[in-house]
């Protein structure tokens, strides 16, 4: 579901009441756990965390006047999505995630390729989503898309 917001905070602000909360939690999480040099600004309808032009000119490959994408949050008809393109092109990331998640949450997590999945705003592990955000910086996220670009 791609939003017309022109603004993460129009996003935020059209948001139905019910996910109101847990989406500008965990856009709170995000942004005071963001590495320098990442920008928040709506992407593909949605709010991204991207890498602007400024750090990397050559923008995406499959679209270069759009800037890097990094991460994103959504709110989807059944669910609330949070993708972070690190699940997907850093395997050692992938198995940090998979072994912090059940000291997190029980079950088993509801994951894409890049996307998690939260059925309930109460079961966002928000601390963990905090530490994720951490692990790569713009430099790490640029040298990770660059080699898995060439390969």
């Amino acid at each position: 579901m791609q939003s017309k917001a022109l603004t993460p905070q129009e996003y935020f602000d059209s948001l139905p009441e019910e996910r109101k909360d847990a989406m500008n939690k965990l856009r709170r999480v995000i942004l005071k756990n963001l590495p320098e040099g990442f920008t928040e600004e709506m992407s593909y309808g949605m709010p991204g965390y991207v890498v602007p032009h400024s750090l990397y000119p050559a923008g995406y490959h499959c679209k270069p006047e759009l800037p890097l994408p990094f991460m994103s949050l959504a709110s989807q008809k059944n669910f609330i999505a949070f993708y972070h393109m690190g699940l997907y092109a850093d395997k050692k990331i992938l198995e940090w995630f998979q072994q912090e998640y059940p000291k997190h949450h029980t079950g088993k997590a509801d994951m894409g390729k890049s996307c998690l999945r939260f059925k309930k705003p109460e079961n966002i592990p928000f601390d963990l989503i905090g530490e994720l955000v951490q692990k790569i910086s713009t430099e790490d996220w640029i040298r990770c898309y660059e080699s898995n670009l060439r390969k």
